[in-house]
């Protein structure tokens, strides 16, 4: 074959593939559009989505957990570990002899049961999924909850929760209330305001479900104002002139700011206000 048939031929190849990928994709956007598939929670994923799915999952954790090194997991950590359990996981992913609350049965794909998960998962891959959260589940990121070394706890509690009989666990006196803003997260070393993590915060702490924000996906809503030049504004709230330390208080106690706004007190971390209030200042127009 003579160099122009076979670079002819190359150009035929490339021409089919890119065609067909072009049919693929319309017909994709046509089945979205058409609403064919059926995203409701009452019906579970076909089984090569849900298979393809896991495995994007697994991958995904194990690729990001992959140089974490994990602390000493002792009993000590168990035991702290084992009281933010109760507080803020049993809800959704129950315990020994214990099922998960009602509105978590209808979550989908379901949270798993916790019990076995040192036998599929690492202590680091656990502590990244703790720490990170994992989109489209219900699994959130604790890192704006808890501080890393309480999420190292709960990880060292899963690993010794299959050794824990129904009957024991039921008996157990229950756990004091821990705040929801952590104290070892706030007395941290403080670091320099990242307009690139307040971005990421400002989904966190639900601000995209109220308002538009520029720049942070899905944040299209009017229930309170758009943020789009908030850095041009003269005051915020209508009575806080408009400084960055008034910004991340006012992001941390609206309450107290600005008593019976609808702006509603989401603990708000010290550092995440700083962080948020340095991205806000970014958008200086609409």
């Amino acid at each position: 074959m003579t160099p122009a048939a076979s670079g002819k031929r190359l150009r035929i190849v490339i021409a089919t593939l890119a065609c067909a990928g072009l049919l693929a994709a319309v017909a994709a956007a046509l089945l979205v559009y058409a609403g064919v598939y059926d995203i409701s929670a009452t019906r579970p994923h076909t089984a090569p989505v849900h298979r393809t799915l896991e495995l994007a999952l697994e991958r995904a954790v194990r690729v990001r957990a992959a140089d974490i090194a994990a602390p000493a997991l002792d009993a000590a950590r168990a035991t702290r570990g084992e009281a933010i359990y109760r507080q803020h996981c049993v809800q959704c992913h129950g315990a020994p002899g214990e099922a998960p609350q009602p509105f978590a049965l209808g979550l989908n794909p379901a949270p798993p049961p916790l019990v076995e998960s040192r036998r599929h998962w690492s202590a680091a891959e656990l502590f990244w999924i703790v720490r990170h959260g994992i989109k489209m589940t219900g699994m959130p990121a604790w890192q704006y909850r808890l501080a890393d070394e309480e999420i190292w706890d709960v990880v060292a509690f899963l690993a010794v929760m299959p050794e824990i009989a129904p009957a024991d666990w039921q008996a157990r006196p229950p756990s004091p209330p821990r705040p929801v803003a952590p104290a070892t997260a706030a007395a941290a070393a403080q670091r320099a305001a990242d307009p690139r993590a307040g971005r990421a915060a400002m989904q966190q702490y639900l601000c995209a479900t109220c308002h538009t924000i520029p720049g942070v996906t899905g944040a299209r809503n009017q229930v309170g104002p758009p943020l789009g030049g908030l850095a041009t504004r003269g005051f915020l709230a209508g009575r806080l002139p408009n400084t960055a330390e008034n910004l991340a208080a006012w992001l941390r106690e609206p309450q107290r700011h600005a008593p019976g706004s609808a702006m509603p007190d989401l603990h708000v971390s010290e550092q995440d206000a700083r962080d948020m209030a340095a991205f806000l200042y970014t958008l200086v127009e609409d």
